[in-house]
C-alpha cells in the first residue's frame, strides 16, 4: 500500500445516498440543499446526522431553527438535485425554481417533498464544529414514503417501484 493524500480520505467513502436537506427560517423561508455526508447513528431513538458546510446558508437555517427535513430523491430527479446543490437559496426560491412542491410537515416547519421517494422530519439535539462543516445530530421525528412499495437496489443506486 502506498500512502495517498488525506483529501482523498472522504471521497474513498462515495458512493453515497445523495439527499436533500430542507431547512427553513424563522420567518418562513425555506431552502433546499444537496446533501451527501448523513448517516443513521441510533436506532433507538431514531436518530440521524447530517454535515453541513459552516458557510452554507442551509447551515444558518438548521443552527437557526433546530429543524430539517431530510428527503430522498428518485433518479428521475437528477436536474432538480443537481440544480439545488449548485445555487444558493439566499437569493432565490428554489422550491419555484424547480417546481417541487412543498407538502406542510406534521412536527417541523420545514416542509417535505412531495416528489421525493421518502421524507423524514428531524430535530436536532447536538450540533458539534467539526473542521469546516456542523456536524448536526438529530431525532427523527416522523418517516413517509411514497405511495406503493419499493426497492433500493444499492449495488446500481436505483429505486424501483413494484
Amino acid at each position: 500500500m502506498r500512502e495517498v493524500s488525506l483529501n482523498k480520505a472522504y471521497t474513498l467513502l462515495y458512493p453515497r445516498q445523495t439527499v436533500l436537506i430542507v431547512s427553513t427560517s424563522k420567518e418562513g423561508k425555506s431552502n433546499i440543499m444537496t446533501l451527501n455526508w448523513s448517516s443513521p447513528v441510533s436506532f433507538n431513538p431514531p436518530m440521524l446526522c447530517i454535515a453541513v458546510g459552516k458557510q452554507r446558508y442551509s447551515a444558518e437555517l438548521i443552527k437557526e431553527t433546530k429543524e430539517f427535513v431530510v428527503a430522498i430523491p428518485s433518479d428521475e430527479m437528477e436536474k432538480e438535485v443537481l440544480f439545488c446543490g449548485t445555487t444558493s437559496g439566499r437569493n432565490i426560491d428554489k422550491f419555484k425554481e424547480t417546481k417541487l412542491t412543498p407538502i406542510k410537515a406534521k412536527y417541523v416547519r420545514p416542509p417535505l417533498i412531495k416528489e421525493c421517494i421518502a421524507n423524514l422530519e428531524c430535530k436536532v439535539v447536538e450540533e458539534i464544529e467539526v473542521g469546516d462543516h456542523i456536524l448536526f445530530i438529530a431525532r427523527i421525528l416522523a418517516v413517509y414514503e411514497r405511495e406503493g412499495k419499493v426497492l433500493i437496489d444499492l449495488v446500481r443506486k436505483k429505486v424501483y417501484w413494484y
